[in-house]
């Protein structure tokens, strides 16, 4: 967890803290109060949990003033935008959040993303997609709805033919080695690669292993437009819109593009990985 986050979480703490004292309650008469454990109240006070919409607003109800719940709310979107945690984003499922992702898409023109480990979402077969979520699945232990998500994810990728829209994907070469579903899919998936290069909407960019880096190719990243960047990692994913932060990622994405290979010679990448598999 990030110390911004943690910090943040500390500062609503506090803020609860003096609604309770404001409203002449100890911690245990609230937590009767809500019918809540005292613990509760003393983890949420302390920021040694993180709470939901739905805890403050019962907060600002349960200390006598409803009117704060929006304030808190607030406070609480503003550090969620940052870090958004796997566990509470998952807690409903796969499908919420390709949903949530679908909003950032349609509000986009210029989209760019750099995948070192896996194939890129948007270039995803169903069957691949189906083998991603199952083992995030198992990971984070969430809710199956695994074809729903698919489903999602895949309906999304008709953008990928609308006008207007510009798609920039980057792929380091180990993602399409990666074998984290059996070859035949692996090998659909490959052909898949093969057949996105030369759409009007779409740059494929392959850094294939012998070219010379200037960065490491360190964890995936998207950038909407030049207003949001989202990165992921194993507990969380990172939205970030601060106007430094998303020019760092540019230029991340900008070294990273020097090294990769397009058309025919991102084809012959492709191919050798195919060749791998031993499926051809």
């Amino acid at each position: 967890m990030s110390t911004d986050f943690q910090q943040a979480r500390i500062a609503l703490g506090q803020r609860l803290r003096e609604l309770r004292a404001e409203g002449g309650f100890t911690g245990r008469q609230l937590a009767e109060r809500l019918g809540w454990t005292q613990s509760k109240v003393s983890k949420l006070e302390t920021g040694r949990q993180t709470a939901t919409h739905d805890d403050l607003k019962a907060w600002a109800e349960g200390v006598g003033q409803p009117h704060t719940a929006a304030e808190l709310s607030s406070r609480l979107r503003a550090f969620e935008s940052g870090t958004r945690s796997w566990r509470r984003q998952l807690a409903a499922g796969h499908k919420p959040v390709q949903d949530t992702l679908t909003i950032e898409y349609e509000r986009s023109t210029v989209m760019r993303a750099w995948e070192n480990s896996l194939i890129v979402g948007m270039l995803q077969t169903a069957d691949y997609a189906r083998h991603i979520f199952s083992a995030y699945v198992d990971l984070h232990q969430s809710p199956r709805d695994i074809d729903d998500a698919v489903r999602a994810r895949i309906q999304r990728q008709e953008s990928l033919y609308r006008p207007g829209k510009h798609y920039h994907f980057l792929l380091w070469e180990p993602a399409l080695r990666a074998v984290v579903c059996p070859p035949a899919v692996m090998a659909a998936q490959l052909d898949r690669l093969s057949g996105v290069i030369g759409l009007d909407t779409v740059s494929l960019g392959i850094v294939p292993f012998e070219a010379a880096l200037k960065l490491p190719p360190a964890n995936g990243f998207w950038v909407y437009d030049e207003r949001l960047v989202i990165v992921e990692d194993w507990h969380a994913e990172l939205w970030l819109d601060q106007p430094e932060n998303v020019a760092l990622y540019l230029r991340v994405w900008e070294t990273l593009s020097g090294a990769a290979v397009y058309g025919a010679d991102a084809h012959k990448v492709i191919t050798r990985s195919r060749r791998a598999l031993g499926t051809v």
